[in-house]
């Protein structure tokens, strides 16, 4: 008797190990979202304003290579262990908030793709004007403008997403 309930302690405990682990890893996926983000907008934003079209690409090169390195991750690593929380939880898909924050993350998804596109489409545009007479195009103009617009619900999502996870309103 005793061999089992040292057993099933032990597996308890793996269980809460496991949960923190997952946990912690989906906190750090949130933060990283949030603070690339942030950061992000932030950088491109105040490279902008500068219209020194040798500056603005290199700070979208940056810009670029920060959401394939740590943006990007987030993304992969976020569903693997919401999952994993889930399913160590006992939580269900049948749970209002884990919808709301599915759709959210599609949302997010949705509005974060073609702004990548647009983060490269921007860098290049501004390299070349640097190359020639530096002025930067209204084709940079305009995607800078649409760039902007696109952070508002992707970044809003994220912020959406975070506060159902930590209520979980039902």
């Amino acid at each position: 008797m005793r061999r089992d309930e040292s057993a099933r302690r032990l597996i308890g405990a793996g269980c809460i190990v496991a949960f923190l682990i997952f946990k912690f890893l989906h906190v750090i996926g949130a933060v990283v979202l949030l603070g690339t983000g942030a950061g992000i907008a932030f950088f491109m934003l105040m490279a902008h304003r500068t219209g020194d079209a040798a500056f603005i690409a290199g700070t979208a090169s940056t810009v670029v290579v920060a959401d394939a390195v740590f943006t990007l991750t987030a993304i992969i690593v976020q569903p693997v262990t919401g999952y994993l929380l889930m399913h160590e939880a006992e939580f269900s898909f049948s749970e209002t908030w884990i919808w709301g924050s599915l759709l959210l993350y599609f949302v997010a998804g949705a509005f974060w793709v073609p702004v990548v596109w647009m983060q490269v489409r921007m860098r290049d545009l501004a390299a070349a004007a640097a190359k020639s007479d530096g002025k930067l195009p209204d084709a940079y103009r305009r995607l800078f403008r649409i760039w902007f617009l696109f952070g508002f619900p992707g970044f809003g999502a994220v912020l959406a997403i975070v506060w159902l996870m930590i209520a979980k309103p039902t």
